[in-house]
């Protein structure tokens, strides 16, 4: 079945794939035993549970909110074995201390130098962990926050705040020259590897985006996908990189028509790609 699905995912686009794998989120058994699965906390926030079915154990990502996981765990008869922490912001990491009083012992893993002090093993950039059967490499994001990091390998990325479906997280401690370079890195990812980040925030996302470029038909597709699926209650996410290198005004800030249609009272150079991400930014910011 694995390899039927690979080939089936040869023959579809970016647009395609990208709707398929928000169907099929265990999509990511073709890399791993593991399945990952959303839970849903605050408003709009989603803890990623990283799933090993035969071993019952469950990792979790941003545990803004603990009754959450520990239902998840009560339904799906499992032990959390640890916890990855993308960034200090509360609804992030307000779960952990409860968790971690449920299961003690537990590696919690996060960015080094973090105004979070409840990270038991600090990781730098260029570091790998081991979780359940995979490896994750840690990339340094700086941007949304200083301390940011995604925890990646070729099959996925779980992006925090740095990176969401048609958008990115507000530059509350870095410059958008900072979150322009960890944007770079992502474009060592294939179109197919997936991204978790840790909002639902795509339907207002792509009102922007299409505000951006009005003439995307990309974006207007997307719009009434999701539309879609958020009336059914499903989740817009995972999204891949192939679909946002198509409808993401942050990972395409550097193609020249991207501020045709900026506000005249927001200002912007051409001299550096950053200050188009700058002042789509700022727009973002009063959208």
């Amino acid at each position: 079945m694995v390899l039927g699905l690979v080939e089936n995912l040869m023959l579809v686009s970016s647009l395609e794939l990208a709707r398929y794998t928000v169907a099929n989120v265990h999509f990511i058994e073709q890399f791993t035993m593991a399945q990952v699965e959303p839970i849903n906390a605050f408003d709009d926030n989603y803890i990623w549970a990283i799933r090993d079915t035969p071993k019952k154990q469950v990792w979790v990502v941003d545990p803004g909110q603990a009754e959450p996981v520990l239902s998840y765990l009560q339904q799906h008869d499992a032990t959390l074995a640890g916890i990855l922490i993308t960034h200090h912001h509360w609804d992030h990491t307000n779960g952990v201390a409860e968790l971690v009083d449920a299961f003690p012992g537990i590696t919690v893993y996060g960015p080094e130098h973090s105004k979070f002090n409840g990270i038991t093993h600090p990781l730098d950039a260029g570091d790998t962990i081991d979780i359940l059967d995979f490896t994750l490499t840690i990339l340094r994001t700086p941007g949304h926050t200083l301390d940011h990091i995604c925890y990646t390998n070729n099959a996925l990325c779980f992006t925090g705040d740095t990176l969401f479906s048609a958008g990115c997280g507000r530059l509350f401690e870095g410059s958008a020259e900072q979150m322009w370079h960890s944007f770079q890195q992502f474009s060592q990812f294939s179109d197919r590897t997936l991204i978790y980040c840790t909002h639902e925030y795509t339907s207002a996302n792509l009102a922007f985006a299409a505000a951006v470029e009005p003439d995307n038909d990309n974006i207007r597709a997307h719009i009434d996908w999701v539309t879609a699926q958020r009336t059914k209650g499903l989740p817009s996410l995972p999204t891949n990189f192939g679909l946002e290198r198509q409808i993401n005004p942050f990972l395409r800030a550097n193609l020249a028509h991207m501020c045709h249609h900026l506000p005249p009272h927001l200002t912007y150079s051409t001299q550096h790609p950053w200050n188009n991400f700058a002042a789509i930014r700022a727009w973002k910011d009063e959208f």
